[in-house]
């Protein structure tokens, strides 16, 4: 991971442009390699880029806000985080694949390979014993297997994940709906730092940014995004952790939902979930063999059976998960022409460690 600052001033420069946003911010990085060059190119060259129209053009050339991005850069040198963008190559790979992965995090802590197993576990802030409960029993249990377990950090359910992880001596990431220099909600200051401690405190936003309702969607598909699945513990009609489990959905990640009382409000959106086709949960049995996770020492196993690789089928390697990745999208990922990514892929099918499937579809085997 990265903590140098020598282009985080460019980065955050483009993100203040207003008509951006993250998905457009990436595809201008994709097409330009670097922001800086983004901000140096000229409107009608940037309006060659999809979804790039004269409005945002010009926002980028007229109202880019260069004071707050280095306000934000002298904050950034005394904050203690560290920052990693879209384009490094330690940026989470799964995260990478969603529809609007954010452009760059900031990080308190550390996300290391180990977070490549992880799980969400989301839920209502009203909890109940039996919310409680059943969160401290089945995060305890994914832990024992090496699971990471990612939560919102909020009061309630997303809480109870945490601590149970903690007390476990698992790993756990919180997603943060505001800056990394603001804890909410503030009884949450304690927990927060055994988090940095023993995982990590990620947000998208920029520092002084304010818990403010907009942001906690933003947060939420980023939860879901860095997770191989979604466990809905305790949820009303009404919830943010249904929105979570609706963007693991478009993500094509795995939804759990623990059943609950028919008589309590706070059931009411996790039996629907069930209702429409959600894995029903009572323990961690359940959603490991749903999704198939490895044990630790079965992991261990599987990479030290794998043969050193060449540097390109490596990095080819990495990138491939069990989700089919198109080769185009293969090859920017990895930053090879596709001539280069298909023969490495050719080399990995040989080895029995990459599958071709329809479309020039491709999975890790």
């Amino acid at each position: 991971m990265r903590d140098k600052i020598s282009d985080l001033y460019y980065w955050i420069a483009l993100s203040t442009a207003p008509n951006v946003g993250s998905k457009r911010l990436v595809a201008l990085v994709k097409q330009f390699s670097t922001p800086q060059r983004v901000l140096e190119a000229k409107a009608r060259e940037l309006t060659q880029v999809e979804d790039i129209g004269e409005i945002t053009a010009s926002s980028i050339k007229q109202q880019v806000d260069w004071k707050e991005a280095e306000r934000q850069v002298k904050i950034f040198e005394t904050s203690g985080c560290l920052w990693i963008t879209f384009c490094d190559p330690d940026y989470p790979a799964r995260l990478k694949q969603i529809p609007d992965p954010p452009p760059f995090l900031f990080v308190r802590g550390s996300l290391t390979d180990a977070d490549d197993l992880a799980l969400a576990l989301v839920g209502s802030r009203l909890a109940t014993d039996y919310g409680k409960s059943i969160t401290r029993k089945i995060t305890a249990e994914l832990v024992a297997r090496g699971v990471t377990i990612i939560s919102g950090l909020a009061t309630g359910i997303d809480s109870y994940a945490h601590q149970a992880a903690l007390e476990s001596g698992g790993r756990t990431i919180a997603v943060l709906g505001n800056g990394l220099d603001i804890v909410y909600p503030a009884e949450n200051k304690s927990l927060a730092s055994r988090i940095e401690k023993n995982g990590a405190l990620v947000s998208e936003f920029l520092f002084e940014t304010k818990p403010e309702a907009e942001n906690f969607p933003r947060r939420n598909r980023i939860i879901s995004g860095l997770s191989l699945g979604v466990i809905v513990v305790e949820a009303p009609a009404q919830s943010g952790a249904l929105l979570t489990a609706q963007y693991a959905l478009e993500q094509n990640r795995e939804v759990f939902a623990v059943p609950g009382n028919l008589g309590k409000k706070t059931s009411e959106g996790t039996n629907n979930l069930i209702r429409q086709g959600a894995k029903l949960v009572t323990r961690a049995e359940d959603i490991l063999e749903e999704i198939r996770i490895l044990t630790p020492a079965e992991l261990r196993k599987v990479l030290a059976d794998i043969p050193p690789l060449p540097a390109e089928e490596n990095k080819i390697y990495k990138i491939l998960s069990g989700e089919p990745l198109h080769i185009d999208k293969l090859a920017a990922e990895s930053n090879l022409s596709v001539s280069q990514a298909l023969t490495g892929l050719l080399n990995l099918e040989l080895k029995g460690l990459a599958r071709q499937l329809s479309g020039k579809h491709f999975v890790r085997v």
